[in-house]
């Protein structure tokens, strides 16, 4: 619509074969992580080259669909001194998730804002949820009547608390560093493993589709 009325576009996609389906008239992707089109915050230097390489294909008139990739790799951006959060270590994602409460609040605090609360399920309520879907269940909420929304909301706010609390004091981390604490450090990320392997493995065609879509990025995938 936008390019009927004369406007020029250009995306900047981070799914390729999105990209590829879409067919947008023109759009530059790269490898940066979902979330940060442009990669690192304040790397000036790469989100100018990136933008200058977006630009650049208003010039082209080889359409009618034009994709490119961006031939440079974002910068990891590890930050050397970040330390995660401490946690207990008693076992289980219910101690876990007490321990990294006071984190989070900080996080609250330090940043004003929380992106935790699409399921409208309260942090002390996680555990016996998560616990029922393993277990078969198929728990709904008020606002979200099907098991699948609720599953995958419910993991999205259990990835959303641990992202925050991740950057409650201190320097920091790159998404990387996050990633590989969450799912390879914490009783969470081993958490949403197994529930993506039980909604992989549920009758119901809802679940079939988050667990194999939503809930683990798939290079974590184990």
């Amino acid at each position: 619509m936008l390019e009927e009325q004369g406007f020029a576009t250009v995306a900047l996609a981070s799914v390729r074969p999105q990209a590829e389906k879409t067919r947008p008239p023109r759009a530059l992707w790269s490898a940066a992580p979902l979330g940060r089109p442009l990669g690192v915050p304040g790397d000036a230097a790469y989100q100018t080259r990136m933008i200058q390489a977006a630009l650049a294909l208003l010039e082209r008139t080889d359409g009618p669909v034009i994709l490119e990739d961006f031939p440079h790799d974002p910068p990891a951006g590890d930050n050397p001194a970040w330390v995660p959060p401490a946690l207990m270590s008693a076992p289980g994602f219910a101690a876990e998730l007490k321990a990294l409460m006071p984190w989070w609040e900080q996080a609250r605090q330090r940043f004003g804002r929380t992106t935790v609360g699409l399921s409208g399920v309260p942090p002390e309520d996680w555990p016996a949820m998560t616990g029922s879907f393993l277990n078969g269940g198929l728990p709904t909420l008020p606002l979200l009547d099907t098991p699948a929304l609720a599953l995958r909301f419910l993991c999205d706010d259990i990835k959303a608390l641990y992202g925050e609390a991740a950057q409650a004091l201190g320097p920091a981390p790159s998404p990387t560093q996050i990633d590989t604490w969450f799912w390879r450090r914490t009783e969470a990320g081993t958490l949403l493993q197994e529930l993506r392997k039980a909604a992989m493995a549920s009758e119901n065609n809802g679940l079939k589709t988050v667990g194999g879509r939503f809930l683990v990025p798939a290079p974590w995938v184990t």
